[in-house]
């Protein structure tokens, strides 16, 4: 097992195997809310599904919308367990403390360092705990 310690910018805490990608993901006509699908075909994630899954991504492309999407995915249910990144990403830390606000439902959001978060692998089994650790197996 494999621990980490992470900046909560949004605590919170999860488990679910890991959807990692070196590439930023568009939010915006790059997934799509109503399934948890990345829908981009041109991303290495295209046709995975994030539900439920610790989604680890450097960080969002594009714009605002973003937010928008991903508190929709939380609505419907089709929302990551929880997202990790490399450096602070606004976006993602707005669409879960909106969505904590609205739905009483926030998406754990942790920035590792970029050494951790080169170790992140598709498919590990990883847990998130209040207070930043993570555990990878």
């Amino acid at each position: 097992m494999t621990r980490f310690r992470a900046h909560a910018v949004v605590a919170g805490t999860a488990e679910g195997l890991a959807l990692v990608s070196d590439e930023p993901l568009s939010f915006w006509g790059g997934f799509d809310h109503t399934t948890g699908e990345v829908i981009d075909r041109r991303h290495p994630l295209a046709g995975q599904v994030a539900t439920g899954r610790v989604l680890a991504v450097p960080f969002t492309r594009g714009s605002s919308t973003t937010t928008a999407v991903l508190l929709e995915a939380v609505r419907s249910g089709t929302a990551p367990s929880a997202i990790l990144t490399p450096a602070f990403d606004s976006f993602f830390a707005l669409a879960s403390i909106v969505a904590d606000e609205m739905y009483g439902t926030a998406i754990p959001i942790l920035v590792l360092a970029p050494a951790e978060f080169s170790q992140l692998r598709t498919g590990q089994h990883v847990r998130i705990h209040a207070d930043g650790a993570i555990e990878i197996d």
